[in-house]
């Protein structure tokens, strides 16, 4: 899956732990903080958000694009130590 992370970090400890972490999973960085990777399983993902909660701490905020979903885009949100997800879904399509 195509998987996009944007970073804003609270500190610059946080901030130089996940970029020196996503090159791991493969991602690339593609602008200032957003990082991106074409081939992510679901298992890699798991890990890689495991990783991500053991850095990050209350002042930071990850948001990562995951394309595709069960055929939908998904944003999956660190804020606060949560993970929250939205599903974006095609208002033209019915849903099953």
């Amino acid at each position: 899956m195509f998987v996009a992370v944007v970073c804003d970090m609270g500190s610059e400890d946080s901030r130089a732990a996940i970029y020196n972490l996503l090159p791991q999973y493969g991602f690339e960085r593609v602008q200032k903080a957003c990082f991106e990777c074409t081939s992510l399983s679901e298992k890699l993902l798991a890990a890689l958000k495991r990783d991500i909660d053991r850095i990050t701490d209350s002042y930071d905020t990850v948001r990562l694009y995951q394309y595709p979903v069960e055929g939908t885009l998904a944003l999956t949100v660190l804020k606060e130590n949560r993970w929250r997800r939205i599903v974006v879904r095609d208002p033209s399509r019915p849903r099953e």
